[in-house]
């Protein structure tokens, strides 16, 4: 992904998470950064539940994996619920560093390569929690919302920057940018869900084969050239 966050494309809005009100069971205030801590404690989460699945998830755990006590987890979140909202939250935020980009360099190119090699082989947490969670969400209402909240707010992002491009002539445009967008979405989410459990099959060839089939099937088609008036058609006649 990314290692810096940069301006969003003219036009575009950039998504923001939007947490509900959080209620923290407060057990003696934890020494250090607030932030640091919080991001530790949401690293754990993910890591939990990539491991054992969200029914497997506890606080417990939470605490067992970043080394601190329950309590200290209960201080930033009051329960589980609130817990594994703001890790989904956390991971929407990540991906959307995705669409993070100057759109006068802007390079769709890059982001699907980006996209590619987001999920390290050695480092597969993210994605593997994202969609059990994501799994999960079917049968949890209040999770759902947030999924498609968040996931229609990349998309609309993406389709944006596709239409820029459709504009400037660098993406082909018989074929609507949302349309686009869902398509490059969906191939992009199918890889991501393959890959840790096929890294084998993502090897730098094989990234760099997907990255150009992407490319072809969004560039504009080339068009046919028409034959040149030769003249000799009608040869011989007056």
């Amino acid at each position: 992904m990314p290692d810096s966050r940069r301006s969003a494309p003219a036009g575009t809005r950039r998504p923001t998470t939007e947490a509900k009100p959080v209620q923290r069971a407060r057990r003696g205030r934890p020494v250090g950064n607030h932030e640091e801590k919080r991001t530790e404690l949401l690293l754990a989460v993910i890591a939990v539940i990539a491991q054992e699945g969200y029914a497997g998830a506890s606080m417990r755990k939470v605490a067992q994996q970043a080394g601190c006590t329950t309590g200290a987890v209960t201080y930033y979140f009051a329960n589980k619920e609130e817990m594994v909202t703001a890790a989904v939250q956390y991971l929407f935020d990540e991906f959307d560093t995705l669409l993070d980009a100057d759109v006068e360099s802007f390079d769709i190119g890059e982001l699907i390569k980006e996209w590619l090699n987001w999920t390290k082989a050695d480092e597969p947490n993210s994605w593997l929690a994202l969609f059990q969670l994501m799994a999960h969400a079917r049968h949890e209402p209040a999770f759902a919302e947030v999924f498609q909240l968040r996931y229609s707010r990349f998309r609309e992002v993406f389709s944006s920057i596709l239409a820029q491009g459709q504009r400037d002539g660098m993406i082909r445009d018989d074929i609507d940018a949302s349309v686009l967008s869902d398509l490059i979405s969906a191939m992009g989410d199918g890889w991501m869900m393959a890959k840790p459990i096929e890294p084998n099959r993502f090897t730098p060839a094989r990234k760099k084969a997907l990255l150009s089939a992407v490319l072809a099937l969004i560039t504009p088609p080339v068009a046919q050239a028409k034959p040149a008036a030769t003249g000799k058609g009608r040869a011989g006649k007056k």
